[in-house]
């Protein structure tokens, strides 16, 4: 791993904080950055979308480099890894313009090895890396409860604490980088499955003339029951897909789920038949809908009408 940068150029009192990528997760995460006391550059790609921080006290920079250049922390929360790279490479990106020894935390949820070569080319330029991606989804980014899968070194980790208690609850140093990004591919293998499975049930117990909100309550409080049924009963209930997390990017998580396991070894049986899922209901149009929309499959493969 590389050595830490040497400590007359490391930061240790990380208060100032560049935001990039103010979408569903990343506006009100930083919100509660602003609300947690640290002063917050937003920037995002495009236009719009800086209100919410504004009202929270936060600031709006209209290019990276504004955005960067003083901070101590910089955090990408972007949805892929050509979106990552391309704010953190090149002339006008953070690996160009950011102080020796500032800590870039990448919250996106991208490929293990696209983290491990940010970490490496980082390196050379001074700036400290942590791979954090989160799990909870909307709901968890606007109460402040994610899940935070960090990879990196131990100390970096340790600095950033103050930052990610003000995001999460649950935080977890995971191992080196690249390894909190393995973490959130097995938590949306795992989500993807549970999705579905959640799904069959509902037609299952629809079809067989059941009172689904009564059979919810007891599934939800028996072995069966999970964050799932919780978090998604009224989605199941109302068939309201208004997206907190979309079908297109967990398409996109399930790619980097299906090429890890290919590229270790790792059988996922279960795995591959919900990528399979999540990539037809992409291909129905139902991108744009939140990931519960599975049942919209389901619900077609036991002759269900949705025209």
């Amino acid at each position: 791993m590389p050595p830490l940068p040497p400590p007359s150029q490391r930061i240790l009192t990380l208060k100032t904080i560049a935001f990039l990528g103010l979408g569903t997760m990343g506006s009100p995460m930083a919100v509660n950055l602003c609300r947690a006391g640290h002063t917050v550059y937003g920037w995002n790609r495009s236009d719009g979308r800086t209100g919410p921080l504004l009202a929270a006290g936060g600031r709006a920079s209209m290019s990276i480099r504004e955005a960067i250049r003083d901070v101590d922390v910089v955090i990408t929360m972007l949805p892929d890894a050509p979106q990552v790279e391309e704010v953190a490479y090149g002339p006008a990106g953070i690996l160009a313009n950011a102080r020796p020894g500032a800590l870039l935390i990448d919250m996106s949820t991208i490929a293990p090895q696209n983290s491990i070569n940010l970490a490496s080319n980082a390196a050379k330029q001074g700036i400290r890396v942590l791979d954090a991606p989160v799990a909870g989804g909307e709901a968890g980014a606007i109460e402040g409860v994610l899940s935070i899968m960090v990879g990196g070194e131990t100390d970096d980790f340790e600095d950033a604490k103050p930052v990610f208690e003000a995001l999460g609850r649950t935080i977890t140093h995971c191992g080196s980088h690249g390894i909190g990004q393995t973490v959130k591919a097995a938590n949306q293998l795992i989500l993807a499955i549970n999705i579905q499975a959640c799904a069959e049930a509902v037609i299952f117990l629809e079809k067989s003339g059941v009172n689904l909100e009564a059979a919810l309550d007891v599934l939800g409080g028996g072995l069966a029951g999970s964050n799932v049924l919780t978090r998604k009963r009224t989605n199941f209930l109302d068939r309201d897909y208004t997206p907190s997390f979309t079908m297109a990017l967990h398409h996109k998580d399930m790619g980097i789920v299906t090429d890890t396991a290919r590229a270790i070894g790792a059988a996922i049986p279960l795995g591959s038949i919900a990528a399979q899922l999540v990539a037809s209901a992409v291909t129905r149009g139902d991108a744009a809908l939140d990931h519960s929309a599975l049942l919209r499959g389901v619900e077609l493969l036991s002759g269900y009408d949705h025209e």
